[in-house]
C-alpha cells in the first residue's frame, strides 16, 4: 500500500500543482465506498492523497447496500447509493459496485487504479473551462457565483451544495473489515440541489450555511451529466 501511495503521489506531482488564474475548477473525484467492503481501503487511502491538493476536490460518498453483511456504515445514506445508481443509468451500466470513482461526473475508475486516475486528473486539468464558479463563506452564509465562459453552452444545470468532514476515524468491529481501524478523508455528510441554472446568464446565490464544516459547489448537467465547474468554500 505504501508503494502504491508513493507512486500515486509522484504521478499527481507531475500534474499542475495549483489552480490557474483562468477560472479553472478543481477536478472532482467522487468515491463510492463502504466500511463493509474489503476492497475499499486502498481507494479510501487514495482519497487522503487527493485531499492534500488544491486542484482536486475528492468527495467520499458512503453507500448503504453493504450494510447487510454485518456492519452498518455510519456515514452511508440511501441518497449516496441513489446518486451512484443515477450515474450507472446515465452511463448505460446495469450494476453498481464499490469502490468506484467518478471523475467530473463523466468517467469511472474501478477500484484503486492509480495510473488511470492520475491520467484522468491530468486530462481534465488540460481542458479549457466552459464555466467559472466561485464560493465564499462569511457570517453564516455562502455566496456562490457562476458565469458561462462559452457561448455554445446549453441545457439545464443543477447547482449542488455539498458539505463534508475532512477526516473521520472508525474502529470496525464486524463485517469484511472487522478488526481494522480506518481513517476516511472528505466524508460527505450533506448534499442538496440549491438551484437550476440555464447555462447562459450569470448566476449569484446567497444562502445560509450553518456550522464550520467545509463546503463545495458543483455545477452539473441535470440528470447525472458532466460536472462543468466546482468551487470550494473551506
Amino acid at each position: 500500500m505504501t508503494k502504491i501511495l508513493a507512486t500515486f503521489a509522484l504521478l499527481l506531482a507531475m500534474a499542475p500543482g495549483a489552480l490557474s488564474a483562468q477560472n479553472r475548477s478543481p477536478v472532482v473525484v467522487e468515491l463510492f465506498t463502504s466500511q463493509g467492503c474489503s476492497s475499499c481501503p486502498p481507494a479510501d487511502a487514495l482519497m487522503h492523497e487527493l485531499a492534500t491538493r488544491d486542484d482536486v476536490l475528492p468527495l467520499a460518498l458512503h453507500v448503504d447496500y453493504w450494510d447487510y453483511i454485518g456492519w452498518k456504515d455510519e456515514f452511508a445514506t440511501p441518497a449516496h447509493s441513489a446518486r451512484q445508481k443515477g450515474y450507472a443509468h446515465a452511463g448505460g451500466r446495469t450494476m453498481v459496485y464499490t469502490p468506484q470513482m467518478i471523475v467530473m461526473g463523466r468517467e469511472d475508475v474501478v477500484g484503486a487504479k492509480t495510473m488511470k486516475l492520475a491520467d484522468l486528473i491530468m486530462k481534465y486539468h488540460q481542458q479549457t473551462p466552459v464555466v467559472a464558479a466561485s464560493a465564499a463563506r462569511s457570517d453564516g452564509e455562502i455566496a456562490i457565483e457562476i458565469e458561462p465562459l462559452d457561448s455554445r453552452l446549453s441545457g439545464a444545470f443543477d447547482v449542488h451544495l455539498v458539505r463534508y468532514t475532512p477526516l473521520r476515524h472508525v474502529d470496525i468491529k464486524r463485517g469484511e473489515n472487522a478488526g481494522r481501524s480506518l481513517d476516511y478523508a472528505n466524508v460527505v455528510d450533506g448534499w442538496q440541489v440549491v438551484a437550476t441554472w440555464d447555462g447562459r446568464a450569470p448566476l449569484r446565490l446567497d444562502l445560509p450555511l450553518a456550522g464550520d464544516r467545509p463546503a463545495a459547489v458543483l455545477v452539473q448537467q441535470t440528470g447525472h451529466g458532466p460536472i462543468v465547474a466546482a468551487a470550494r468554500a473551506d
